[in-house]
Parts: structure tokens; sequence; C-alpha cells
């Protein structure tokens, strides 16, 4: 894969474009978390975006995540790993340790089948910029092989897709901050987003 200096294109299923300097939404799951039926949904859904207008396409992409991020949250199919305490903490310490190394770390949270990350890359000594893709390829590569150990299992732990989506302006990524940080509480796992462990954020929320 590329480095460029002001882009980096990549594509697997999705269409991906990294701007450097700005700020990403990722969130990431467990291989086998969402159903067929739902897959098959979004997959027409997001076909159907794609014949909208400019102007119309922010809305729906918004719209669309969000029953994505639904499906998710009910944990309809696959195995809810991240559930175990010890499997949950490597994954946010791994989250944490790549801080301010390549990436400024804005917020994160762990969910059951699922992870979202708010960050930042940051610049390379020769002034082109780490890598989205390779920071999140090397994170689930080490998170999925220690997490396997811990389960006493072998074989895919991470879903290969990611979504991840460009932060435009600061109320968006407050917005977005807000967000990661309330689907525990959006979820129905806890009252206050504060009372759940594996969560993170720079600002005062």
């Amino acid at each position: 894969m590329s480095h460029l200096r002001f882009r980096e294109y990549y594509r697997r299923r999705l269409p991906h474009i990294q701007v450097a300097g700005s700020t990403y939404f990722v969130t990431f799951r467990l291989m086998n978390s969402l159903p067929k039926g739902a897959l098959e949904k979004l997959a027409e859904e997001s076909e159907r975006i794609k014949k909208l207008s400019p102007d119309q396409i922010d809305i729906e992409q918004r719209r669309w995540f969000g029953k994505f991020d639904d499906y998710l949250d009910k944990v309809l199919c696959g195995e809810a790993f991240l559930k175990n305490e010890q499997v949950a903490d490597l994954v946010a310490e791994a989250i944490r340790y790549r801080d301010g190394k390549v990436y400024t770390l804005e917020a994160f949270t762990i969910m059951y089948n699922h992870g979202h990350v708010v960050c930042t890359p940051l610049e390379k000594e020769n002034g082109e910029y780490n890598s989205l893709t390779e920071i999140f390829q090397s994170l689930k590569r080490h998170t999925a092989r220690k997490s396997n150990l811990i389960l006493g299992r072998s074989g895919a732990f991470w879903q290969d897709e990611s979504y991840d989506h460009i932060v435009r302006s600061q109320a968006e990524l407050e917005r977005i901050v807000k967000y990661v940080l309330y689907n525990p509480v959006k979820a129905g796992l806890v009252d206050n987003w504060k009372d759940w462990k594996c969560s993170y954020s720079r600002y005062e929320v």
C-alpha cells in the first residue's frame, strides 16, 4: 500500500480516502458479528446512497451507520468475545498504547462485539503520515493473536473490513465523540457512560 503526502487511497469492499492531518472515526467489529440478512440490507442501502446527490449523501450515510451500529449493539449473531474483560482490556490497552506514537487518540469505546475509535494519524519524520489502514491492521493483528490465546481458540477474530469516516469540523468531532461515549448507554448496558470501563475521551463531555 502506497504512502502519499496528502492522500492515501485504498480499496477492499468499500472505497476509503485518507487525508493527511485529518481526524477519523473508525469502527471495527468481530468476525461474523452481523447476520446475512442485515449485511444484505446494508449493502442494498449503500448502493442506493451512492446514487444520491452530494447534499443528500452525508445525511443518508449517517442514517446508514446508525442502522449498522444498531445491528451490532443487538449482538444478533457471532461470539461476543469482547464481553470477556481480559480481552476487552487487551484491546483497550492496544488502542491506548498507540496514542502519541502513530496517532493522537481522541476517544474510544469497546463494546461486546465491536469498537469505536476517534483518532488523528500523526506525521512521521519523513513528512508522510501514518497510514490509517496499517495502524488498524497492526492493532487487529496484535489483539487477535493475544485474544485467541486468552480464549483458547484459533482462527479469524476480527472482520477484515472496518468502517471509517473523516471528521470535517469541530462540531462534528464533538458529536462523534459524544456518540462513541454514549454507545454503551444507547445499547442499554449502563445508565452513565462513565460507568463503562472500556471508554475514554480527551475531552470533557
